[in-house]
């Protein structure tokens, strides 16, 4: 075979994926359907457009020789033949065997051109022969025919003729004629980089124009003086130098006319500039743009997998799903979404005979709705009618967890509470199950939805269900921000999360129990300082414009997160402009407070804040302002073992640890550490995961396993991020798991404090 077969036959086997893909895709989802009883016309129509399906797909795959999936399409489709006939009748072993018949072939399709290995032929025999028991077609006859293949060996209706490999040049024409084109999403993925980048020439231009803007007015005002000290010459009749002034005049008017022409011409062109990249911009995000059915397409398959395992009645219904969303998005919410799910098959929806004892439908229901605020966000609604959210069991589970403390606790109310099922390893369930149960899945989706700049809430009901809400951008890397200075700096704050700017006199900020306030729409809004809050020195600038503040009138942005609004000062509001978000690189992966950078037209970067963050880290800058004075809690005597091989590491935990006042001892690996937690007396644990002769996690599970130490607080700090090291981590019985690449001390330090 030479070269060009062989790349001619990668690109068949590749369009043939992606029409395979469609045609299990729209069997999967025609299964389901018919698994809800319709009405006869319906299940008709249903039997019939997945027969055309099962017929379509064996045709292709005859088409590229692939045998595999012929002989499993074969009895296939004898099967709905016979259903459309009425010869057999559907029932839950038909269709357990047909899902399991599509599994098989989504398996085939994601190994095209690998070697088959020896449990999918075995897998192939088996799922052949239970389907030629329905479809009453010898088995062995079936799997003869990879040595004698005979493709008229099933007799299909008279509408119906095999397609001829011929044929299908035609309709490969017709599709490249028409108005669907295939395009590589990496080809996509980098065009739109390009457009994306495109912005920064654009805000580069308009500044160049706002400078040249500035040159031309210097220049008018010079020329107007410099004619006004002429008319006071003239008006004094004196004659000297009118030569000189002459001759001046004469060449600023040919440079103000220079300039003029020059300027009206950049402003031209900016002008156009600034439309050819906003429409680029756009038309290469619209062709990045996917409905979201695109994402819940799968979710049926899921839910009913899901509701078998667990002996229920779901239904799903999903709405909304035309909303086209930014496909890296998408892609970055099937997790978040998949996991929700699979908490509302797991915790919420109950089993048939406990929903008839409490007079509702055997069957459940979990609905999925998109919509679109005015913000240019998606909103994405995950409802159940289950049992609902028990906010004292959440509650009590926080407390005994030490999570918060009981006076905190008394304080919260019923939203905040619910709230701190995100917390990692919080979770209600008594048991872990490989569905749920790790208290990791909420505080993955938290992450998830927060790293792409959006926020999670959820209510709920005891016995009327519970409503998860995600608020996410429509589309990444761009967006509308406001300019901010504090002190020397400028920072960027998104948009979509500022309520309003304002300023405010010194009689409006009150202070209710240590905190400062101030009365804004109804509402008392806390008041915190940025600049305290991102932790910045205080400059000769931002002490004067605080003292000019209270002297006048204090400069306020209110940002909000779902329901949360808080008022933080600043030194100066300076404008609204287009952003393009860059990332600030692998090293600088995750920064509190800061989602990214963009640079503005003067070349300067400026620092773009994640108001998630910012709104977290102020009530904590809040809390701890309100019991800075209260008394402290000794740490001199308290011990703690910090185990890590890597001698960096363990010298920066040994150091923070020390500084904030505790008894640090060090071990080498997980060995050592035992050695010594059985030979001393420690108060909590601090170890690395990945070390020789005992890892991380043996260490812990060691731990708990021994009399002794069981009850030792341990916290893993390491490299490891995936959500697999983060579920082994709670299994072996880990208090926290901080990963290293979003790692900063006062985090570790807040944790301990829970802890001990």
């Amino acid at each position: 075979m030479n070269p060009s077969d062989s790349e001619f036959n990668k690109k068949l086997l590749e369009t043939f994926r992606i029409e395979a893909e469609e045609h299990i895709h729209t069997v999967t989802n025609g299964l389901i359907e018919l698994e809800k009883s319709p009405s006869p016309e319906k299940c008709t129509q249903l039997i019939e457009a997945t027969f055309r399906e099962v017929h379509s797909l064996k045709g292709a795959a005859r088409s590229v020789n692939l045998r595999e999936f012929e002989l499993v399409c074969q009895p296939l489709e004898t099967i709905f033949s016979r259903l459309k006939l009425k010869e057999i009748t559907s029932e839950a072993k038909l269709f357990n065997l047909l899902h399991r018949v599509m599994d098989f072939l989504t398996e085939l399709l994601s190994t095209l051109e690998e070697k088959r290995t020896t449990a999918q032929k075995s897998a192939q025999k088996e799922l052949i022969a239970q389907l030629g028991f329905f479809s009453k077609i010898d088995s062995n006859a079936v799997i003869a025919q990879e040595t004698k293949p005979d493709p008229d060996s099933i007799l299909l209706p008279d509408s119906y003729e095999e397609p001829e490999t011929e044929d299908l040049k035609p309709k490969l024409k017709e599709t490249i004629s028409g108005q669907t084109v295939r395009i590589p999403v990496s080809k996509l993925d980098s065009l739109l980089f390009q457009a994306e980048e495109l912005i920064q020439t654009k805000v580069t231009t308009q500044q160049l124009v706002a400078d040249l803007r500035e040159i031309k007015n210097a220049l008018e005002s010079y020329i107007l003086s410099s004619r006004q000290w002429k008319s006071r010459q003239n008006a004094a009749k004196s004659s000297q130098n009118d030569e000189m002034i002459h001759w001046h005049e004469t060449h600023l008017d040919r440079l103000h006319a220079g300039i003029v022409t020059v300027s009206q011409a950049a402003e031209q062109d900016f002008r156009v500039m600034r439309r050819i990249v906003d429409d680029h911009l756009e038309s290469m995000k619209q062709i990045l743009m996917l409905p979201a059915a695109s994402l819940t397409g799968t979710f049926p398959k899921i839910v009913r997998d899901l509701s078998q395992q667990q002996g229920k009645e779901i239904e799903l219904v999903i709405s909304g799903d035309d909303i086209e969303i930014d496909r890296r998005i998408l892609e970055e919410l099937k997790d978040p979404l998949v996991h929700l799910m699979r908490n509302c098959t797991d915790h919420g929806i109950e089993k048939p005979d406990r929903r008839k004892e409490l007079n509702k439908p055997a069957s459940g229901k979990i609905t999925i709705a998109f919509a679109t605020n005015e913000n240019r966000q998606v909103e994405i609604s995950i409802f159940d009618d289950g049992a609902g959210m028990d906010v004292n069991q959440i509650r009590d589970l926080a407390i005994k967890r030490g999570t918060i403390s009981p006076e905190a606790a008394k304080k919260l109310d019923p939203g905040e509470i619910l709230a701190l099922v995100f917390q990692s390893g919080f979770t209600t369930s008594p048991i872990i199950t490989d569905i749920s149960g790790r208290g990791l899945g909420l505080a993955i989706v938290s992450e998830k939805v927060e790293k792409l700049g959006g926020r999670v809430s959820i209510e709920s009901k005891p016995q009327a269900g519970t409503t998860f809400r995600l608020i996410l951008p429509i589309s990444l890397a761009t967006f509308r921000g406001v300019l901010v200075r504090v002190g020397e700096l400028l920072f960027a704050i998104p948009t979509a999360n500022v309520v309003r700017t304002l300023r405010v006199k010194p009689e409006a900020i009150k202070t209710v129990e240590n905190r400062e306030t101030i009365r804004y729409d109804d509402k008392i809004l806390s008041l915190v300082q940025l600049r305290e809050v991102l932790g910045l020195p205080e400059t000769t600038t931002s002490a004067k414009s605080i003292v000019n503040s209270v002297a006048m009138q204090s400069t306020l942005v209110v940002l909000a997160t779902g329901d949360s609004q808080i008022a933080f000062v600043v030194d100066e509001v300076l404008d609204e402009l287009q952003i393009l978000v860059k990332s600030l690189g692998k090293q600088l992966s995750r920064v509190r407070n800061i989602s990214g950078a963009t640079i503005l037209g003067s070349g300067k970067v400026v620092a773009v804040l994640n108001v998630h963050d910012l709104m977290k880290s102020a009530l904590q800058f809040a809390s701890i302002s309100k019991h800075r004075d209260s008394e402290k809690v000794p740490k001199s005597s308290l011990k703690v073992l910090v185990a890590e091989d890597s001698i960096t590491s363990r010298s920066l935990l040994k150091s923070i640890l020390e500084s904030a006042g505790f008894l640090v001892t060090t071990a080498v690996d997980g060995a050592d550490a035992f050695a010594q937690l059985r030979a001393g007396e420690f108060d909590l644990l601090v170890s690395d995961v990945d070390m020789p002769r005992l890892s991380g996690f043996e260490l812990t599970a060691k731990i708990r396993a021994d009399k002794k130490m069981g009850e030792l607080p341990v916290v893993l700090v390491t490299a490891l991020e995936s959500r697999d090291d983060r579920e082994r981590g709670a299994d072996v019985g880990a208090n926290a798991y901080i990963v290293k690449g979003s790692f900063d001390q006062s985090n570790l330090l807040e944790v301990i404090s829970k802890l001990i």
